[in-house]
């Protein structure tokens, strides 16, 4: 006879809303926040968990045929592809309304011009640095046609990219370097030195395959290797990864090696790389902007461990806060993984207000991460 069962079920459903096409729906929302920006940003969210797909996961925990636990998680996936501000204000108690209308797509990669636009601004507008070195027949290239290509992307795109030329000589071969060995700490560092919020580092080799004659058309033929991810500056964590190998390509020649013929390889394999590198940055933004990202908050000087877990409960009362996880203590340094619809910077709002600032004293934030002290009394 069985006298304790625990089921955990784990159900996947999507809303009647289709996934399978790009619909785009217009929709009214309404959005509140400590600030002007805040309340807009709030009616954003809102407008896409109305608009979007949305996905529904339940887990169920029983004991004894008793249920103990039930828990949705839900998560919109599209994006806003344009609003219009219908009537701002504040409100009642200093807190600001916002109400929008928006155009809400399905599809959660932001393709137009003005949709990137409507997330980078979700996001405070993040700042990208780009360094992949290349190498043809073994030999490091002093320019890269796959680094070009990322940047140009992005650059049309609205992205705000780091100019190489704001970089010494120094710092650019360091860059160089700790790309072509995946030095990812040290390639941080750097983007984080020129106030980069986010990385992109990688790789594309091309090699001598072959010498070819299709219809009596001499062609030099290369094989090549492209790889590529995107990080957080602040936390390290990786946003996408994706790397094509052995791609071929070549161009007219009669010589053995032929540089021109690489290069043609590496422009055949980064086409696809970037657009798998771009569409992995934009959904995840847009989970993030709908679901929730994750927000580092480390704060030094904690008496004890007692009062870092009150404070815990008090971060959770955040709006726009999912969950708080920690504090890990180490010494007096204590570290809270927040999962937020909302940055680090939109945090702060939160935390030089409501007595926050009687609690602690932010010494420095990121797009993810916030550092400061607590007060002692």
């Amino acid at each position: 006879m069985i006298n304790r069962l625990t089921v955990g079920c784990l159900i996947l459903c999507i809303s009647t809303m289709s996934a399978l096409a790009n619909e785009v729906k217009t929709v009214n929302a309404t959005g509140e926040g400590i600030s002007p920006e805040a309340a807009k940003k709030d009616a954003l969210r809102n407008a896409l968990e109305k608009g979007a797909t949305l996905f529904l996961a339940s887990y169920t925990n029983t004991e004894n045929f008793t249920l103990t636990r039930d828990t949705i998680f839900t998560k919109a996936e599209g994006l806003v592809k344009s609003y219009k501000v219908l009537e701002a204000g504040e409100g009642a108690g200093s807190i600001y309304y916002c109400k929008i209308r928006a155009d809400v797509s399905t599809d959660a990669v932001a393709t137009a011009w003005g949709e990137v636009q409507n997330v980078l601004e979700q996001l405070g507008r993040p700042k990208v640095m780009v360094i992949i070195t290349e190498t043809v027949d073994g030999e490091i290239q002093s320019s890269s046609i796959l680094e070009s290509m990322i940047e140009n992307r992005l650059v049309e795109s609205g992205f705000d990219a780091v100019e190489k030329g704001q970089m010494r000589a120094i710092e650019s071969k360091e860059a160089a370097d700790a790309a072509h060995t995946g030095n990812s700490e040290k390639m941080r560092a750097i983007a984080k030195g020129h106030g980069a919020q986010v990385y992109i580092m990688g790789n594309a080799d091309a090699d001598k395959a072959e010498n070819t004659n299709p219809n009596n058309v001499r062609l030099v033929m290369y094989n090549c290797n492209v790889q590529a991810k995107a990080f957080y500056t602040d936390t390290a964590k990786i946003l996408a990864s994706k790397s094509y190998p052995n791609v071929r390509g070549g161009a007219r020649g009669f010589t053995t090696f032929s540089r021109q013929a690489g290069k043609q390889a590496i422009a055949k394999a980064a086409i696809p790389l970037i657009n798998d590198i771009y569409s992995g940055v934009m959904r995840q933004w847009s989970t993030q902007i709908s679901f929730g990202g994750e927000i580092t908050l480390e704060i030094d000087s904690f008496p004890n461990k007692t009062v870092a877990f009150k404070l815990k409960k008090k971060v959770g009362k955040i709006p726009g806060v999912k969950s708080v996880n920690g504090p890990k203590c180490t010494g007096g340094m204590c570290v809270y993984r927040i999962r937020a619809t909302m940055t680090a910077e939109d945090m702060m709002e939160y935390l030089i207000e409501d007595g926050w600032d009687e609690l602690i004293e932010v010494d420095d934030f990121s797009l993810n991460r916030i550092q400061a002290k607590y007060i002692k009394k």
